[in-house]
């Protein structure tokens, strides 16, 4: 696979921090749909929940609504992951939009039944991998390929973080003051304003590949190609398996904080040390470490985050516990370095499938790792689980920095080799 050509240069900006990102007008668009389709996704998840629940009384019928948002993530990820790259990224996103505001329209109308509303809530998880890629790949268009897409893509994964710690407290709220239904028009409102901020405040921009084939069979076939070159194989996989481990204590926190006694404000507190760790070590190494570090850090981060787990087996307290999850949170800064190499590894004219491949596996890979745990806390129990999880994760993560280094070694040897 062949080096992915460096983008246009980006305007002259800042050189602090996270701010010089708002110095370019693209990515304030982007930015500020961002927060908005966020708002939607999480002010329809409480609400078509709700909704649910109080058209069939039943518990499983409502956490099945959540189920839906991950499970079909796998199927757009896969099946239409060519779209990303055979349509202008821009139409692409704001179609993406237009069908998740239809849908959340779709399932306020009075008449439309349970079975409907769950069918309704498929259709925006499958074309959520294909608007997530899109957008990775455009912001590579946007801020270039160097640090400043590094950063962008940390600003939007901690404006995400962030939005789990607040946005389900602020919907319940909102469901206060609102019926469910009327809330689903929020949501179709907020997706419909991402899809104008993105249609007027972003360049058009031309397909990155052409139109091969039907869209199924191009999807597979970019892919292969994708899965074909060692290199990006390795940096998918430091991508998804830490995830898998790290979901672990987050899906058993119920259980755990009832082993503690510590009732639904414990419970909280563990839900959201993992985020707030995250969000502090993103924050820390994007503003205040330089790229070269990032990228040197990395590895030893990935071998390190899980670590912490291993303190389970000592059943700590409340306390304890949080600090814990707080540290393995922060080394998600790992992928700081890790964004920069994958956009450094795979060609542009792959990027959009190639990131959307990205985005599906890892919303896949965390639900397959809260099932599995579950299933493993049933026999062994929450703490015997968690810290196992740390140490088959930690032994995961050391055999794929090591091949991450080798690889790295070979593409630098075969560069010196095309020199030559």
């Amino acid at each position: 696979m062949q080096q992915a050509p460096a983008s246009a240069p980006t305007p002259p900006v800042p050189s602090t921090g996270y701010t010089r990102l708002f110095a370019v007008p693209e990515f304030r668009a982007v930015f500020a749909a961002h927060a908005l389709s966020l708002l939607g996704v999480v002010v329809g998840e409480i609400a078509l929940s709700v909704l649910v629940y109080g058209l069939t009384g039943s518990p499983l019928m409502s956490a099945l609504t959540f189920a839906l948002g991950f499970l079909p993530h796998v199927v757009g990820g896969t099946l239409l992951a060519g779209v990303a790259d055979r349509f202008p990224a821009r139409r692409v996103l704001v179609v993406c939009d237009l069908v998740c505001a239809a849908c959340a329209a779709l399932m306020a109308v009075p008449a439309v039944p349970v079975g409907a509303l769950l069918a309704l809530r498929c259709v925006p998880a499958v074309v959520s991998p294909v608007f997530q890629g899109t957008r990775m790949a455009t912001l590579a268009d946007v801020l270039g390929d160097g640090d400043l897409f590094v950063l962008g893509r940390s600003l939007l994964r901690i404006v995400a973080q962030s939005a789990l710690l607040a946005g389900y407290g602020l919907g319940g709220l909102l469901l206060t003051a609102v019926a469910p239904r009327h809330a689903l028009l929020i949501t179709s409102g907020a997706f419909l304003a991402s899809a104008a901020l993105l249609r007027f405040g972003t360049r058009r921009r031309p397909a990155r590949a052409g139109r091969a084939g039907a869209l199924t069979g191009d999807s597979l076939r970019g892919a292969r190609q994708v899965l074909a070159d060692r290199r990006v194989r390795v940096l998918l996989l430091l991508f998804w398996v830490p995830p898998m481990f790290v979901v672990v204590p987050e899906a058993l926190a119920a259980p755990y904080a009832d082993a503690l006694g510590a009732g639904s404000t414990g419970l909280g507190l563990l839900m959201c040390a993992l985020p707030v760790g995250a969000i502090a070590g993103e924050l820390y190494a994007g503003s205040r470490l330089r790229p070269a570090v990032r990228e040197r850090i990395a590895l030893p981060l990935v071998c390190l985050m899980l670590l912490p787990y291993l303190g389970y087996a000592l059943h700590p307290n409340l306390p304890v516990s949080l600090l814990l999850l707080l540290l393995s949170g922060a080394g998600a800064a790992y992928t700081l370095g890790l964004d920069q190499w994958f956009v450094r590894a795979v060609p542009q004219e792959l990027r959009g499938r190639a990131m959307t491949l990205l985005t599906a596996g890892l919303m896949t890979v965390q639900g397959v790792g809260m099932a599995l745990a579950g299933a493993a806390a049933e026999f062994a129990g929450v703490t015997a689980t968690v810290t196992g999880a740390g140490a088959l994760g930690t032994a995961c993560c050391a055999a794929l920095a090591v091949a991450a280094r080798r690889t790295e070694e070979r593409d630098g040897a075969d560069r010196n080799m095309t020199d030559r």
